[in-house]
């Protein structure tokens, strides 16, 4: 009695078959309407032990870059200082875009603890988080205990946008 490996024949993904995601990568444009739209992503890290780990961040990109804020106490910014190397996910969940969509970004971060990052980044951050009261969230933020951690994109390794498969993914011809 042998093992064979499974045969999949070149189909057309999402009507055959979901092996070949490689059609369904979100283009540039998807990609910014996303980052535009989302306003959370899961920030990955590497705990001092080693072990991955994760949190959720509210963000906004610049140029090239991915951007949030945290306490300079908190366990995800301790370990940069050991391990820059991290991964952002963000997702469509709770946005208005429609069908399911996911980008993973591998980048480098950066704790940024000086006032000039400070004064540019609270007002831009505050405007996209808290617009009906920009004024009382950046007295919450401007700490003397918050940084500004920025992440610089290396690589998008994943991503994918399933208004691109007919069915939305999920089979079917609709």
């Amino acid at each position: 009695m042998g093992s064979e490996e499974p045969s999949h024949a070149a189909g057309r993904t999402g009507v055959d078959d979901l092996e070949n995601m490689r059609p369904i990568t979100l283009d540039d444009s998807s990609r910014t309407a996303l980052f535009a739209a989302q306003t959370e992503c899961t920030f990955v890290f590497a705990t001092p032990q080693g072990w991955p780990a994760g949190v959720i961040v509210s963000y906004l990109v610049d140029g090239g870059s991915v951007w949030f804020t945290a306490a300079s106490s908190r366990l995800h910014v301790r370990a940069l200082a050991d391990e820059p190397r991290v991964s952002l996910v963000v997702s469509n969940t709770g946005t208005d875009l429609p069908g399911r969509q996911m980008v993973t970004i591998r980048g480098r971060a950066t704790v940024h603890r000086d006032r000039a990052t400070r004064d540019w980044f609270f007002p831009r951050f505050v405007e996209r988080m808290q617009p009906n009261d920009p004024d009382a969230f950046a007295r919450l933020l401007d700490s003397p205990d918050r940084v500004v951690v920025e992440v610089e994109v290396v690589r998008i390794p994943v991503s994918h946008d399933s208004t691109r498969l007919p069915g939305d993914g999920r089979g079917g011809n609709a």
